[in-house]
């Protein structure tokens, strides 16, 4: 069996350990790697990420199935300067937002296109942060399928299976929604406690006394600023209503502490408890 050629552009962490897990998953597959970085393509060639790198745009086009590992907006970008795409070829995106992606296509490529988003990832990036096991047994969302040609959404389905994941369809919309209250509003968040930290007198004392808690609120802060940028202006309705309605709890928190009102301070944390078990 001829060796499927797969494209993937941008070798960080979600790129490259997609290519480590596809290497892992199967022989079929002959990885083609391409980032703007030089220093990265190098990397990712020296740590087994990829079988070849190439920045050549007729070599990532005549690839079998071209993934898209890249900041939000450069995907829009980089989609709408695909031509002559042949009618098999698969390409499937892993940006964290998805509805202005997926309404973004040209319709000459739309059949060709897979919205996904893989529900993984850690605070690092960069090709040294990619490691194998990154996607099993984690979440992938796949969105618009309808939009999407059969044999692409085969081809993505299978793929993503290979390489341990679960796979849920959804609506491009619901996603962002729901993408933004599990993912974006806690990166804010994150980042929000971590400044707030950061504006007091003297940050390095307070940090002598940072444990488990702040270490976990704050680990997403070290996430790249370039990328969350791009996902925050992308999803920024649903991302400002997620922040609106934390606030509202986070107040009412305020409100309660202020006013010595215990009780209902402790069946309000009671109440939070409920997430967990949800899990």
């Amino acid at each position: 069996m001829d060796q499927k050629r797969v494209a993937i552009i941008g070798l960080g962490l979600i790129g490259g350990s997609l290519g480590l897990a596809l290497k892992k998953a199967s022989s079929d597959y002959y990885i083609v790697g391409s980032d703007h970085n030089q220093q990265h393509q190098k990397e990712a060639l020296e740590l087994g990420l990829v079988d070849e790198c190439s920045n050549d745009s007729e070599t990532i086009r005549q690839c079998d199935i071209i993934f898209l590992a890249i900041p939000v907006d450069a995907i829009i970008k980089t989609l709408n300067g695909f031509d002559n795409i042949a009618p098999h070829t698969t390409i499937i995106d892993l940006g964290s937002t998805k509805h202005r992606i997926s309404t973004s296509i040209k319709d000459t490529l739309r059949k060709n296109f897979v919205a996904a988003h893989p529900m993984a990832g850690t605070e690092k990036f960069g090709p040294s942060a990619a490691f194998d096991t990154l996607y099993n047994d984690q979440i992938v969302v796949l969105c618009d399928l309808e939009r999407s040609g059969e044999h692409q959404v085969k081809v993505a389905k299978e793929i993503f299976n290979r390489i341990g994941m679960n796979i849920v369809e959804m609506e491009s919309k619901a996603h962002d929604i729901h993408a933004a209250y599990i993912s974006h509003m806690p990166h804010a968040l994150s980042y929000a406690l971590a400044n707030a930290v950061l504006a007091q007198e003297d940050p390095k004392r307070i940090l002598t006394l940072a444990s488990g808690g702040f270490k976990s609120m704050t680990r997403i802060a070290k996430s790249s600023a370039n990328m969350w940028e791009d996902i925050f202006r992308q999803n920024k309705d649903n991302l400002l209503d997620s922040i609106e309605h934390f606030d509202k709890e986070l107040h009412y928190c305020k409100d309660l502490i202020e006013d010595e009102k215990w009780g209902e301070l402790n069946q309000w944390m009671q109440k939070a408890n409920i997430l967990h078990k949800i899990f």
